[in-house]
């Protein structure tokens, strides 16, 4: 058996916490293995777990992949990978973490490569310790989910779920489906082998630790939830901004994917739950997920004209990003010349319960915005009556107003007004703020740190279940209804660098708020 690497921290803030559950011996299998996603993130989560001392001694990690490579190439490469990471005990634990490292090649619908894997994980159980469990992750394309789950449980490979020990459970990679019909036809292929107890579809967004403390933040303090509601909230806006067009030759994914599916159908969806469900009667996974749903299940049935009055789709054109000029979407590689895939997404949305009935939620994400940042905005209502004089209409007036920043500078901040020095009735804004790194003297962990330890836990609080991919499901097919029609405008074009269309602007009209300037 392989020896357990990690040491506990130095930073005294950090003493006397109580350490993190450490899961069950297992194996781990990385399909697609030699891919961006397993190099960037699964491989360095997994080694940082080790790191600290948060795997147990018994794990092996197995790479499934075409290549036709030796247990050695895949620890060089793997090897290459994490050497970059700026750890500077890294010559000294990475022989330890090699050790845990195996490789099987075959393609994915080859029957004779499961078999070839379960020979090796049996052999693993000896050699390793891993007594039989096994985690499976999908980093691979989406039409290849349904093929790997059917040959897993062709050659044996997963267990029935009743049975505690061992245990075996899938993890897959978003987009669940590339709308509502064929999410649940992935849903079928998937529950045909599979109980959707041993099913974890992640989201990294859930994983982030500024995410999770949006629930800390409102079911923690006594001081927020009584004013959670639309007798206390003006408005929400929740913006996931990106900088970067069409990098790493994502253009092909993209032109077929959009704005839509890749972010708002899952990412906002989510940050939108967590705004807005109700406390759980314990923070157990179903719990948890059940009130997430029920906001999901509180949006509005749109036809296609309620689409037209509340959402706005834009595309990038040629502009320059912080005086770079920057090619603009038709330009870039892989996208179809005459392409109507929308780059940029805004949208006004209510919800139809008790709560938050009449409270607009502005939900945007795009592509070449003027810079990377995802932030929660609650705006408060204005005080009743004006007894003094603000600094500025366009800072807000007197109303309060709580921003829950998820990156970059990870924290929150609340603004409130206070009376100016030497005047008589004159009120400025000004602000309280937490940021994450400096009240706990250590940055965020990574999202896949938590969401693969939760995994090797049977955790699957911070994963999607069924009902919820396909709620979200629902409300965005009627968007894309609605866009697919003959006399449906063109997505409106933004010039890259800029904030989106003017037209977004309009979802907004005769109301009190504005879109917020990051």
């Amino acid at each position: 058996m392989t020896e357990s690497i990690g040491t506990v921290d130095a930073n005294p803030l950090r003493q006397n916490l109580p350490r993190a559950r450490v899961p069950d011996p297992c194996a781990v299998v990385l399909f697609g293995a030699t891919g961006d996603l397993t190099h960037r993130k699964l491989v360095p989560a997994l080694y940082h777990l080790a790191r600290g001392g948060n795997l147990p001694s018994e794990c092996a990690i197995v790479g499934v992949a075409r290549r036709d490579w030796t247990d050695e190439q895949f620890r060089g490469e793997l090897e290459k990978s994490l050497s970059k990471n700026g750890d500077p005990d890294f010559a000294e634990f990475w022989p330890q973490f090699a050790t845990r490292l195996a490789f099987v090649s075959g393609t994915f619908d080859d029957p004779t490569a499961y078999t070839r894997l379960k020979e090796r994980l049996d052999q693993l159980d000896v050699s390793h310790g891993t007594r039989g469990n096994r985690l499976y992750y999908l980093a691979v394309a989406p039409e290849f989910f349904s093929t790997i789950i059917e040959h897993l449980g062709h050659a044996g490979l997963v267990y029935p779920s009743r049975q505690e020990a061992p245990w075996s459970r899938v993890v897959i990679e978003k987009p669940f489906g590339h709308d509502l019909a064929s999410a649940r036809e992935l849903n079928r292929d998937i529950t045909s082998v599979l109980d959707e107890s041993q099913v974890y579809r992640i989201d990294h967004y859930l994983g982030k630790e500024t995410v999770q403390n949006i629930l800390a933040l409102r079911f923690g303090n006594a001081i927020f939830e009584p004013i959670w509601n639309r007798r206390y909230v003006e408005s929400v806006q929740i913006t996931v901004s990106e900088e970067l067009g069409m990098a790493g030759g994502r253009g092909g994914y993209y032109d077929n994917s959009g704005a839509l599916r890749d972010m708002v159908q899952n990412h906002l969806m989510q940050l939108l739950c967590l705004v807005a469900m109700e406390a759980p009667v314990d923070l157990s996974a179903d719990a948890v997920r059940n009130e997430r749903v029920k906001v999901l299940e509180a949006l509005p049935h749109w036809t296609p004209e309620d689409v037209a009055k509340n959402v706005v789709r834009g595309q990038y054109v040629a502009g320059s990003i912080e005086g770079k000029e920057v090619p603009g979407y038709h330009d870039e590689k892989g996208v179809k010349p005459d392409s109507q895939t929308e780059t940029y997404v805004a949208l006004r949305t209510t919800l139809n319960n008790w709560r938050w009935a009449g409270v607009p939620f502005y939900l945007r994400t795009g592509k070449r915005l003027p810079k990377r940042a995802s932030e929660i905005a609650i705006q408060f209502r204005q005080p009743p009556t004006t007894l003094f004089e603000v600094d500025s209409e366009e800072a807000g007036g007197a109303a309060n107003l709580l921003v829950l920043r998820i990156q970059p500078n990870e924290g929150a901040s609340l603004a409130f007004q206070a009376k100016v020095p030497a005047s008589r009735r004159r009120l400025q804004e000004v602000r309280m703020d937490f940021r994450y790194g400096t009240a706990f003297a250590v940055p965020p962990p990574e999202a896949y740190e938590r969401l693969l330890l939760d995994v090797m836990l049977g955790d699957p609080t911070l994963y999607t279940r069924t009902d919820a991919v396909e709620s979200a499901w629902r409300f965005c097919d009627a968007i894309l209804d609605a866009w697919a029609r003959p006399d449906a405008p063109p997505p409106a074009p933004y010039v890259a660098g800029s904030w989106g269309p003017e037209a977004a602007d309009a979802l907004m009209a005769g109301e009190q708020s504005r879109w917020r300037r990051l």
